[in-house]
């Protein structure tokens, strides 16, 4: 039975993260406070006291849950991944906590992703929304049958739980064809942008040449990638998988399945909260569950 960690993405974040790590060891509070140095700013005093609208905004709140989770396995005595995967942002943690990025080139990639995905949000009003209760293909049908704007599934969460994304007008006017389609649920999401989305390629362009130059190292495990839930190991595929990330979808609910196939047995969440828990727990019921 092999050990899968798991590192979780943006939403996961809340006012006081990281600050018992950072109080009960020496090794963690260094880590913060090279974070620190690199972005420029006290993100830890952020983390630790600041607003709940301090922690929501994008450079803010990526850094800080990248931060919690890799500092949380560098730190740990009992961190002996045998494959790792990360939704979305996690997948940055994923990478560094498997060897293939160093902490400080991880955060400089993270700060980068942030700050390009928030000048995509704000070159185009966009947004994103859960659909609950219909399958995979149903929504998938919908969204390509709407042309006249952008819409696609974006993050597969677990079975019967996909985010879908894109143009505000084409976001509602999905969430209503799904509605009618006989979904339970067509929340729309408190994001400022449509992540997952061909409406992500200019921080996609932004950021290939920030991976293209980043040292990636092939990882003591295979990391799950999301835009094709397989695992990888080879520093060419992983990089091209990192780029293209922001503009496709996150195949999380396949990620499990795959990782379950290869023999996971227990999955360990590294990182702020236990959303990822619940999700695994959805897609294979079997599993143990843990958190760092």
């Amino acid at each position: 039975m092999k050990q899968a960690y798991v590192f979780p993405g943006q939403g996961s974040q809340f006012k006081g993260m990281g600050q018992d790590l950072y109080q009960s060891s020496e090794a963690a509070k260094a880590l913060f406070e090279r974070a620190n140095d690199i972005l420029g700013f006290r993100i830890s005093d952020i983390m630790f006291e600041g607003t709940d609208e301090a922690l929501k905004q994008t450079n803010v709140t990526q850094p800080a849950i990248f931060l919690h989770s890799v500092i949380l396995a560098l730190t740990s005595d009992t961190f002996e991944p045998e494959m790792v995967a990360g939704h979305s942002l996690g997948e940055f943690s994923a990478l560094v906590s498997a060897g293939a990025l160093s902490f400080e080139d991880g955060l400089k990639l993270v700060a980068q992703r942030a700050d390009a995905m928030q000048k995509a949000c704000e070159a185009q009003p966009s947004t994103m929304a859960a659909i609950l209760g219909l399958p995979d293909a149903v929504i998938e049908e919908v969204c390509a049958g709407i042309t006249d704007e952008i819409v696609v599934a974006a993050n597969y969460n677990c079975p019967g739980q996909v985010v879908i994304s894109g143009s505000i007008p084409g976001v509602e006017k999905a969430c209503e064809l799904l509605k009618a389609a006989g979904a339970k649920r067509a929340l729309l999401l408190p994001v400022g942008g449509a992540f997952h989305s061909p409406l992500m390629e200019p921080a996609r362009e932004e950021l290939a040449a920030a991976i293209h130059a980043a040292n990636i190292q092939a990882p003591r495990c295979p990391v799950y990638q999301n835009v094709n839930a397989s695992p990888a190991t080879d520093v060419a595929i992983i990089r091209e998988n990192l780029i293209a990330q922001l503009t496709a979808p996150v195949r999380w609910t396949q990620s499990v399945e795959n990782m379950v196939a290869d023999g996971a047995g227990i999955f360990i969440e590294c990182g702020p909260g236990k959303v990822l828990q619940g999700l695994v727990k959805k897609i294979a019921s079997g599993v143990e569950l843990k958190s760092i």
